[in-house]
């Protein structure tokens, strides 16, 4: 919810890009992870550590370019 009522809403469309499981520490998804950790975050203390977990997580990035944008907001 976005406001105080039920009401209020907001929908994003657009084109879902799903990419590849992270399968090793040092494969391009894990790059790809670790590129989204940096632009959001910085730096992360132990980028190993972040790695494994991504791994062992099975772990993924998820872009999506947004073509439209509505809803209802007072």
């Amino acid at each position: 919810m976005l406001g105080d009522t039920p009401w209020q809403y907001v929908v994003a469309e657009g084109i879902a890009e799903v990419g590849d499981v992270a399968r090793a520490p040092d494969d391009a998804a894990a790059d790809a992870l670790v590129e989204l950790y940096r632009a959001q975050a910085g730096e992360h203390d132990d980028w190993d550590e972040y790695r494994a977990a991504m791994v062992a997580d099975q772990r993924l990035v998820l872009r999506i370019r947004v073509e439209r944008v509505y809803g209802m907001i007072a």
